[in-house]
């Protein structure tokens, strides 16, 4: 999942950025209005935090160039401006919802996890699993059979990642862009500590191993009738 923030408070920014990559997603910035329609327009973002009062042209006439453009990515727009007046010119120029400043970031985090759902057109499920393996999307709780796993978020993210492409091969380079958001670097083994970490908890003595290597390509999680029970 990969989301836009434009916003000109550094500190504000940062702090989106940090938590939103620490919840999984691949997070592009931009201080400006302008940079941020180049952006916006350029690339495909599931979704977008937009500022108003921005350096360059500001946020409303920046949503209004997207939606005359056809640009339908899902927009939360975060501003400091309160009144009811300000959130329905939000709204109505495009806004799909609004969220004032200061705000708690749990909140933001359901917010853009519930934009992202309705973009779809269907409802996204609230529960994935594969065998006895439980995610639970919304708490972020994970569980095989019913022992409860606790997981870090970037493992989260990374669980994820795998149950949505249960049976596929998922390469470094893949989980690298969907879950860090950066290009392959052939130097780093970032994703391999922390496959490594998650094997550990995910796989349990007694019961079928379902996560495997393939060697010198990625990683493969799948539900196997004849799996090797886990040692």
């Amino acid at each position: 999942m990969e989301i836009l923030v434009v916003e000109d408070d550094l500190q504000i920014m940062e702090f989106l950025q940090q938590g939103l990559t620490a919840a999984g997603f691949a997070v592009d910035v931009a201080t400006d209005g302008t940079s941020g329609l180049e952006l916006a327009m350029r690339a495909t973002y599931d979704a977008m935090i937009l500022d108003i009062m921005l350096p360059g042209i500001d946020g409303l006439e920046l949503l209004q160039r997207l939606r005359a453009a056809e640009v339908h990515t899902p927009v939360l727009i975060l501003s400091a401006k309160r009144s009811v007046d300000d959130r329905v010119i939000g709204l109505r120029t495009g806004g799909d919802d609004y969220l004032t400043k200061p705000f708690a970031f749990a909140e933001l985090l359901a917010r853009i996890e519930g934009l992202i759902r309705r973009a779809g057109g269907t409802e996204e499920p609230v529960r994935l699993s594969v065998a006895d393996l439980t995610l639970e999307l919304l708490s972020r709780r994970v569980f095989r059979g019913e022992k409860e796993i606790k997981l870090q978020a970037r493992e989260f993210a990374i669980l994820e990642y795998f149950v949505r492409n249960q049976g596929h091969v998922v390469t470094r380079t893949q989980l690298l862009q969907h879950v860090w958001g950066y290009n392959f670097n052939p130097a780093t083994n970032v994703v391999e500590v922390h496959v490594c970490k998650l094997r550990e908890k995910i796989e349990i003595p007694g019961k079928p191993k379902l996560l495997d290597t393939v060697r010198g390509v990625g990683y493969i999680l799948t539900e196997k009738a004849d799996a090797k029970v886990f040692h």
